[in-house]
């Protein structure tokens, strides 16, 4: 069955329109990941256009693309809806990342290029002072994200990377939400190097239950930070009015 275009009377895009578009694309998907367009907001063609400095077809292309991915929703007569966020989606993210990454760290092991793995925990310690907190919570998911999908990728099944890459962007999400409204950063104790130990010795039961108890512990993390927010803002998310991501 195929799905509604949300334009339906668009004319074929140019291949310049397409590579402007991607270019939209990435700029509104990051700052939708980011919380810089707030969960639930309403949003217009014209506000996006403005905002972003770009032509309607970009940002028809970039609307289609953030569609697919469920991060919008067309609103008739309104425009449209930053895909809300809920506890739901909290506790299905991490239902499924703590069944694929023990997987995947079991999987890597003898396989993972340890030196490469090292320096990008590394990279999720380093501090960014002159950074305002919501680009060092940034910075860090982005660290984060190379980590993870380093030893996803090592483990040598694709569907299994895909998978957990958009499950990252879905949680980066979730991170900038809860530890941006209680203006503090994530902060990764010991797991990491743990996880490293257990490559390094070849041990695949170990990784596997760090990478279990990794998870684990970010969820608790997180559903604190989300249930401060809960309690400071009165709301499942705090939601804003249109144009209040500016």
């Amino acid at each position: 069955m195929t799905a509604t275009p949300l334009f339906p009377d668009s004319p074929p895009a140019t291949p310049a329109a397409l590579s402007q578009g991607d270019d939209a694309y990435a700029r509104l998907r990051g700052d939708v990941i980011a919380c810089r367009l707030p969960p639930g907001a309403i949003v217009t063609e014209p506000e996006l256009m403005a905002a972003y400095n770009i032509r309607k077809t970009s940002c028809r292309i970039a609307l289609t693309r953030l569609a697919q991915d469920g991060f919008v929703r067309s609103r008739p007569r309104k425009g449209y809806q930053i895909a809300p966020i809920t506890l739901r989606d909290v506790e299905e993210v991490f239902q499924l990342r703590a069944q694929i990454e023990p997987l995947a760290a079991r999987l890597a092991v003898g396989r993972i290029d340890l030196e490469h793995l090292r320096a990008l925990e590394a990279a999720c310690r380093l501090q960014h002072p002159v950074l305002q907190l919501h680009d060092q919570i940034d910075v860090f998911m982005d660290a984060n994200k190379a980590f993870h999908l380093a030893i996803a990728q090592a483990c040598g099944n694709e569907r299994l990377y895909r998978m957990l890459a958009s499950l990252l962007d879905e949680m980066s999400r979730l991170v900038a939400l809860g530890f941006g409204v209680q203006k503090t950063k994530p902060e990764i104790k010991h797991d990491h190097n743990a996880l490293i130990d257990a490559f390094a010795e070849g041990d695949a039961r170990r990784a596997e239950l760090i990478a279990r108890r990794h998870i684990e512990t970010f969820q608790t993390m997180t559903l604190d930070k989300l249930y401060a927010s809960l309690a400071e803002t009165g709301a499942a998310i705090p939601v804003k009015g249109p144009g209040s991501w500016r």
